[in-house]
């Protein structure tokens, strides 16, 4: 079971945003990732649990953050429920979209465990619901995901396999790129892994 902390940054002026402390696990049914933030300042800044099933769709989705509270799930396209503290603004929405995205890096794992891409395979095409802060205000995009290379590193825990997807905005066209060693981010744009204290899990 990883268990870590990941630096979150804007990719812009890397400008530290906050912490955020994890841990996941693959199961018998799926995956599911745990996390809590804090600002720089050490202060509350919310909750990611997401859990996936087998075939990488989510199942189950609780966000929280500024004081908003995001539940969702893959159900007909994705749904979710967005509500303020009192509960007097509660939202439903509903979108074909294939799965859900923010910045906590477990939507990056999430994805590409969904897309199960090879580099045979090229490039493909998955539209997301993307919660952003500080209010998770729900918008959908599309991107282009690619599996460009795998390697294998020797540990003292045996060879780790590092995958690079390059990720294009459909949008505007703005292209990154995203190191994976089985459920957890090693690099991706705003985001640092800063402690790991037990290895990856691989995805069989």
């Amino acid at each position: 079971m990883p268990t870590g902390r990941y630096a979150l940054f804007d990719p812009h002026d890397h400008t530290p945003l906050a912490e955020e402390h994890f841990q996941c696990a693959p199961g018998p049914s799926g995956w599911r990732y745990v996390s809590r933030l804090t600002t720089p300042a050490g202060n509350d800044h919310g909750s990611v649990d997401l859990a996936l099933d087998d075939l990488g769709r989510p199942i189950r989705l609780e966000l929280r953050a500024g004081g908003w509270q995001v539940r969702g799930a893959a159900v007909d396209g994705v749904t979710w429920v967005r509500t303020d503290p009192t509960g007097d603004q509660a939202t439903e929405g509903n979108v074909r979209a294939h799965a859900f995205t923010g910045t906590s890096p477990a939507f990056l794992v999430a994805t590409a465990r969904l897309l199960r891409l090879t580099p045979s395979i090229g490039a493909t095409r998955v539209r997301l619901v993307a919660f952003t802060d500080p209010v998770l205000a729900p918008r959908t995009l599309d991107q282009s995901w690619a599996l460009i290379d795998s390697e294998a590193h020797t540990t003292d825990n045996g060879p780790l396999i590092v995958d690079e997807y390059q990720v294009t905005a459909l949008d505007t066209g703005e292209r990154h790129s995203v190191h994976l060693a089985g459920d957890v981010v090693l690099d991706a744009p705003g985001v640092e892994l800063t402690d790991l204290r037990t290895p990856p899990s691989r995805f069989t």
